[in-house]
């Protein structure tokens, strides 16, 4: 479709939503290998007789660095001039380690940019817009919107609250049980939930657990999907007074997939530099009043060193501490028909299962079925 003499040539509002549908796919392969940045996707796209043609498609790349801009860019080459960009986060504006990417979209003679949302940092908020659109290039922003916010969720919530999207995830049974009390582990949910929790894991920057559940799982944390292998994202323990084991699976694979551990302040410091010399990085936080981790201090930390997805995995108490404290943001649980029985472990001690299934301030975004498991996935509106 042919735009007003004097206006680029366009895409209707179908295509529009369909290549933009192109540049949120390429971003989401991604997720969990970017951070600080955000996992962007772009598509630079010429409108033919015979309906458009990509000429360049990237995500930002590993560590954050290319953005996908400028490597979209420069698959076009000089085709890039005269045609469309669709990104799904407004260029940057300004300069870090890179150029501004409004200024490269300008350069290569881009026409017509199309932006799914802008970016709320505040060295960007609106500037890359304005400064193309001074430049003449024709600037449309909300198309794709709705996915880019969650896809950029992480990144907002860093730039705008100073800590990652957390996403709580747990697998309960039909009776509300987490496993059986002592060494007893058992499986709550089938092959179909644990291959869709490991994707997930593909997707965070770092997954976070309890001292407890480590202890009493001895767990990997890694995602096993097979093709995604590397794609374990950073584990993180919290343990306020450092007693994780040297001899734990997490302590002897920090080489391969690193290790962070969150203490207390007055945690002892021959433990610390036990775990140190194994490759665990150690971290500390202060205590709440009530003697545990100030969780609010732990996101803030987390945030400040980059990380902008967590995906917090239990145990119950973790849970219901992240709950109380008013830091989750998603919520995903995985539910098995089979019931455990009185033995079990509650998935909030002390707490109505309905704080974890209908959490207030919270919508059900997704309902699916997982072989013989119930999949409920939340948002904080």
């Amino acid at each position: 479709m042919n735009s007003a003499p004097g206006a680029p040539s366009v895409s209707s509002p179908e295509e529009d939503e369909a290549l933009m549908g192109e540049a949120l796919a390429v971003g989401q392969l991604g997720l969990g290998r970017t951070w600080p940045n955000p996992s962007v996707g772009a598509v630079v796209v010429r409108q033919t007789s015979s309906g458009p043609q990509i000429l360049g498609r990237a995500g930002t790349a590993p560590a954050g660095r290319p953005h996908a801009e400028p490597l979209a860019l420069a698959q076009a080459g000089d085709a890039a001039r005269g045609a469309t960009l669709y990104v799904t986060l407004e260029p940057c504006s300004h300069y870090g380690r890179t150029p501004p990417c409004a200024d490269a979209v300008i350069a290569a003679g881009i026409t017509r940019v199309v932006a799914a949302i802008e970016d709320p940092d505040p060295r960007v908020r609106g500037r890359g817009v304005a400064r193309m659109r001074a430049a003449g290039l024709w600037v449309t922003v909300g198309v794709g919107a709705e996915r880019a916010l969650e896809d950029h969720a992480g990144h907002i919530r860093r730039v705008t609250r100073g800590r990652p999207h957390v996403m709580l995830k747990m697998a309960i049974s039909a009776d509300g049980k987490v496993g059986l009390v002592g060494p007893q582990p058992r499986a709550i949910t089938g092959e179909e939930a644990r291959a869709r929790v490991h994707a997930m894991r593909a997707q965070a920057d770092a997954i976070l657990v309890g001292i407890g559940t480590v202890l009493a799982d001895d767990p990997r944390l890694t995602s096993r999907v097979p093709g995604l292998e590397d794609r374990s994202p950073l584990r993180v323990v919290l343990d306020s007074d450092l007693r994780l084991a040297v001899t734990s699976t997490l302590v002897r694979t920090a080489a391969q997939v690193p290790v962070w551990v969150i203490c207390a302040e007055d945690a002892p410091a021959d433990r610390e530099k036990a775990l140190v010399d194994l490759g665990v990085e150690v971290l500390r936080a202060p205590r709440t009043a009530a003697g545990g981790l100030d969780l609010a201090a732990v996101t803030k930390l987390l945030g400040l060193l980059g990380v902008t997805r967590l995906m917090v995995e239990g145990g119950p108490h973790v849970a219901a501490a992240f709950l109380e404290a008013g830091l989750v943001d998603e919520v995903t649980v995985l539910q098995s028909p089979d019931t455990v029985g009185e033995s079990g472990i509650p998935a909030l001690p002390g707490r109505p299962l309905s704080r974890l299934l209908e959490p207030v301030g919270f919508a059900v975004v997704e309902r699916a079925s997982l072989g013989r498991d119930r999949l409920t996935r939340l948002w904080r509106h």
